[in-house]
């Protein structure tokens, strides 16, 4: 009974493969991503570029914004945190029955 695969071809060898097109996928691979690099960093100058102008068109700028707000935040949170020591409540202790 005769095998299938020809004398020459070993069962489970690799298959032949030409280095032309890997090297010309490769390149251009490479080109690709330097293309998208740069792309990428024009997009970003822009953006970066943008929320600069629109930072310094704000009447109140955001480290001043941020430090009003935590300042509102501190001043909330001691509020409530004395509000809750101040209570008739918070002054009742637990204590268990005796039976």
């Amino acid at each position: 009974m005769a095998s299938p695969a020809s004398s020459s071809e070993q069962p489970g060898a690799w298959p032949q493969v030409q280095s032309g097109p890997l090297v010309t996928g490769g390149v251009l691979i490479g080109v690709g991503a330097l293309i998208a690099l740069a792309g990428a960093a024009v997009a970003g100058g822009h953006v970066i570029s943008a929320v600069r102008a629109w930072v310094n068109e704000l009447e109140t700028p955001p480290s001043e914004l941020a430090r009003l707000k935590w300042e509102q935040a501190k001043s909330a949170a001691n509020s409530g945190a004395s509000t809750w020591r101040e209570h008739p409540n918070a002054k009742v202790g637990i204590t268990r029955r005796s039976s």
